[in-house]
């Protein structure tokens, strides 16, 4: 694995952090596969919706943004939330740039995540991913994560005459 920093996010990183996100879930977000079914919803992009994500686990006071670096370049993040209620930590979002993929830069993000979750008392982690991200349908059991549930996702376009 090469030479990668992690580090805590600053809030100064924020574009940093869209900009990671805008390159890496193009093919693998929800948000996307509304756009190409949809198209534009109230004129707002997949990237604009995703950007309001990563906006939001920025404001959450329970979460937290590790950023990967290497060569004091940004390469990759992930974004956590604690429920210190539940003790359930939750891996919001992970993003590897594509040329650094396969380096084993997610699984250290990952791991990095998962020891932030035991050092605030989290009793269990939960990550998820769509069925199309065939990279986290292989990393995510191999780091220990067991599949517990499959659900589907549906959508229904309001803006057509005759819709239910």
């Amino acid at each position: 694995m090469q030479d990668v920093k992690i580090q805590q996010a600053r809030a100064s990183d924020l574009e940093i952090v869209i900009q990671l996100t805008l390159e890496s879930f193009g093919l693998v977000s929800f948000e996307s596969n509304i756009e190409s079914e949809f198209g534009l919803v109230n004129g707002t992009s997949w990237r604009d919706r995703k950007a309001d994500h990563i906006r939001a686990d920025f404001a959450d006071p329970d979460g937290r943004i590790l950023l990967a670096n290497s060569d004091e370049q940004p390469i990759g993040f992930v974004s956590i939330r604690l429920n210190r209620k539940t003790k359930i930590g939750v891996i919001a979002n992970l993003a590897v740039r594509p040329a650094k993929r396969n380096s084993g830069v997610g699984r250290k993000l990952i791991l990095a995540a998962i020891d932030e979750m035991k050092k605030e008392a989290m009793e269990l982690a939960r990550i998820e991913t769509l069925g199309q991200n065939e990279i986290g349908q292989s990393l995510y059991p191999n780091l220990g994560f067991r599949e517990i549930a499959r659900q589907i996702y549906y959508c229904q376009d309001l803006r057509q005459e005759g819709s239910a």
